[in-house]
């Protein structure tokens, strides 16, 4: 029997559903309809069990029906309103999109055999089955784009919003640190750039001498880990995604073909075409980097060592010795470091463990500290950057803020976050009032009893 793909293309925390309920049982049943739109019994369902299978979902199993179906209500009133709108999306932008996200799932499930076979149908027709879920989804985006377009909240308002939270419902906020850092970068030698060159120069002649293949070469040598083990694949990729010297090689290629070698900020390539559709490209690379010699990462703790025993004596203040001497760009905002995941300086333990998946920067930051105390500066210690490249750097925790309730003073930018989301909220309840009462809108009599959040004007 072939899967239900609908989830797939609506988002990537489909997988575990598509994994564990692997024979759908369809209830091709109209419970809902908007406009010249319909959800079925099945849609109402599926999403119900995405729901408990990614836990957190809080009520009764008629509650979360009812949530599911007033989702699925918002998400036609908005395709019904791009149709009246005449919104559109290009088709190549809808291909790019609906790509990338099979990529992601060949990349979860293995092989692009491998996805064909659990869904059994060809890539084209799990494509076919996909484009227009994909669409929707995108108009829908669209549309939610418009309604939220301009949202902001004064300090005023933020204020407002939270004097009105009960007390008993205000959360509490987990430890939070604001860290700033000194960093040195030693340079990579001419020598270490070439030995790199040398070895991918040997590498590619074996592959164009037939003596090895370009998958078991990544295999073996590729230093990008998310690709080596799938023998340098990429997965399909629209422009603008590449650094831009990859990027200029990797669409001119053809397929099959193999590039010479391309240096980027992440080290040298060899980048061979698999496939082109339109915009996007699917290559396999094999990445090597020169590595820093080992006497240049002690010349950068030596020198990170003077720094410190400055700042210590009061010789110089961290945010003179930042500007004076570290080699990163955060030497212009005193040292701090960004938080990746919300742009501000507060990072918590937990977006300390979420960003260490993501970037080289924050392993091990944790651990550093761990150790320290609120305005003491650390020893030298060894860091990877973002474009991994080994070097050392001074860590000084400016503030630490303990477990407490969230409060204004200490978080400003959470609550501000809250009262935005907040006023969303609001605005979309009224977009839903205006077009709603403009809308055929019927739903089935056994979910008269839902207690919705929105006013839907039915029929």
């Amino acid at each position: 029997m072939k899967r239900n793909l609908i989830f797939l293309a609506l988002s990537f925390a489909a997988m575990p559903l598509l994994a564990q309920n692997r024979e759908p049982q369809v209830i091709d049943k109209v419970v809902a309809v908007v406009g010249k739109n319909i959800i079925l019994q099945s849609d109402v369902e599926n999403q119900y069990l995405q729901y408990r299978l990614q836990g957190g979902a809080q009520g009764t199993a008629r509650s979360l029906r009812c949530e599911v179906l007033e989702d699925l209500l918002f998400q036609k009133l908005m395709l019904n309103q791009a149709e009246m709108d005449s919104i559109t999306v290009s088709d190549d932008n809808v291909e790019a999109e609906m790509s990338r996200r099979i990529s992601y799932f060949i990349s979860q499930m293995g092989s692009q055999e491998k996805l064909e076979s659990y869904f059994n149908r060809t890539l084209p027709e799990i494509k076919d089955e996909l484009r227009r879920a994909v669409k929707d989804q995108m108009l829908e985006e669209e549309v939610r784009k418009g309604i939220e377009d301009g949202v902001a909240v004064t300090p005023k308002e933020v204020k407002t919003f939270f004097r009105n939270m009960p007390e008993d419902s205000i959360p509490m906020v987990s430890p939070e640190y604001e860290i700033a850092q000194i960093v040195k970068r030693p340079p990579v030698s001419v020598d270490e750039k070439l030995q790199v060159k040398d070895k991918l120069y040997q590498i590619r002649k074996s592959i164009l001498d037939g003596t090895s293949s370009f998958a078991t070469m990544a295999v073996l040598y590729s230093e990008d880990p998310g690709s080596a083990r799938k023998g340098g694949e990429l997965g399909f990729v629209g422009k603008g995604e590449f650094a831009p010297e990859f990027e200029a090689v990797a669409f001119n290629l053809k397929d099959g073909e193999i590039s010479d070698i391309v240096e980027t900020e992440f080290g040298f390539h060899i980048i061979q075409l698999i496939e082109r559709q339109k915009d996007m490209v699917n290559c396999r690379h094999i990445l090597m980097t020169a590595k820093v010699p080992v006497e240049a990462l002690e010349k950068a703790q030596n020198e990170l060592d003077l720094v410190a025993q400055l700042i210590r004596n009061g010789e110089m203040t961290f945010e003179e010795a930042c500007k004076q001497f570290s080699d990163d760009d955060t030497k212009n905002n005193g040292g701090y470091i960004t938080n990746a995941a919300t742009g501000g300086n507060r990072i918590s333990v937990r977006d300390l463990q979420e960003l260490e998946n993501y970037y080289p920067e924050f392993k091990n930051l944790a651990f550093v500290l761990n150790r320290l105390e609120e305005g003491v500066i650390s020893d030298p210690v060894p860091m990877v950057t973002n474009d991994n490249k080994d070097a050392f750097r001074l860590v000084m925790i400016k503030k630490k803020v303990e477990a407490h309730r969230a409060n204004l003073e200490d978080d400003y930018n959470l609550i501000q976050t809250w009262a935005l989301a907040d006023k969303k909220h609001q605005a979309l309840g009224k977009w839903i009032g205006e077009k709603a009462g403009k809308a055929f809108i019927r739903i089935d009599p056994n979910f008269a009893d839902c207690e919705f959040n929105f006013e839907w004007n039915i029929k």
